[in-house]
């Protein structure tokens, strides 16, 4: 579990190809090379990889072809910067939203413009994630948690901070570059209890927006 929060922007060292997938040797930048052992998980670019060797100042991980398939991984090269975040920790702030370095789908990048200071980007989304995403919720981008300032048909918009846009890739994306899209957690545990139908014995309802406003999750007043 990560939170978002970028700790290092790191880079591609090497891509090797063995047997049909790809081994990543990467580059840790910033990161405290103690802090990480054999094993661990590491979010390169919002996906969750596991640590296979260890070395100073990098590490080397497996990329299977399920995430080859589903993600940006295999279209990075040598020399690539990427988004590097340490999992979660009981002592770790909290500063972002719960990611699970699962990406959900591959975005692209459709506008982006100046907003004062800030840049806004637009980024297209496929259908089946779109539902997912709200106004002012949460979205993972390349690993970065972002909070969502409007929602279209087939798209939405994210702002981002100069700080932001200095210590992650996000900054150098230009139109059509493709990203990792993961949606919030609770958005799709939300849809999965609204669409379960009753399992048990007992008779037990599904969650409906009518149960929802009987136990109060839903206020009536307004």
């Amino acid at each position: 579990m990560f939170t978002g929060i970028i700790q290092s922007l790191g880079s591609i060292e090497s891509i090797r190809e063995q047997g049909g997938d790809i081994r990543l040797t990467v580059n840790l930048g910033d990161l405290d090379n103690s802090e990480i052992s054999i094993g661990d998980s590491i979010a390169v670019n919002g996906v969750c990889l596991t640590v296979i060797s260890d070395k100073q100042n990098r590490f080397c991980a497996d990329v299977s072809l399920e995430t080859l398939s589903r993600t940006t991984l295999g279209s990075l090269n040598s020399g690539s910067p990427v988004n590097l975040e340490l999992a979660l920790t009981p002592q770790s702030r909290m500063g972002g939203h719960f990611v699970s370095g699962h990406v959900d789908g591959i975005g692209t990048v459709k506008q982006r413009y100046p907003d004062a200071r800030s840049e806004r980007f637009e980024i297209k989304a496929p259908p089946e994630l779109m539902r997912y995403i709200a106004e002012k919720g949460s979205i993972c981008i390349e690993g970065v948690s972002l909070t969502v300032n409007t929602v279209s048909q087939d798209s939405f918009s994210v702002n981002l901070i100069p700080h932001t846009l200095d210590v992650t890739t996000i900054g150098q994306l230009q139109l059509n570059d493709t990203v990792n899209l993961e949606v919030d957690l609770l958005a799709r545990y939300l849809e999965r209890l609204m669409t379960a139908t009753k399992t048990d014995n007992q008779g037990a309802h599904s969650i409906t927006e009518d149960f929802l406003k009987q136990t109060g999750f839903i206020d009536q007043s307004q």
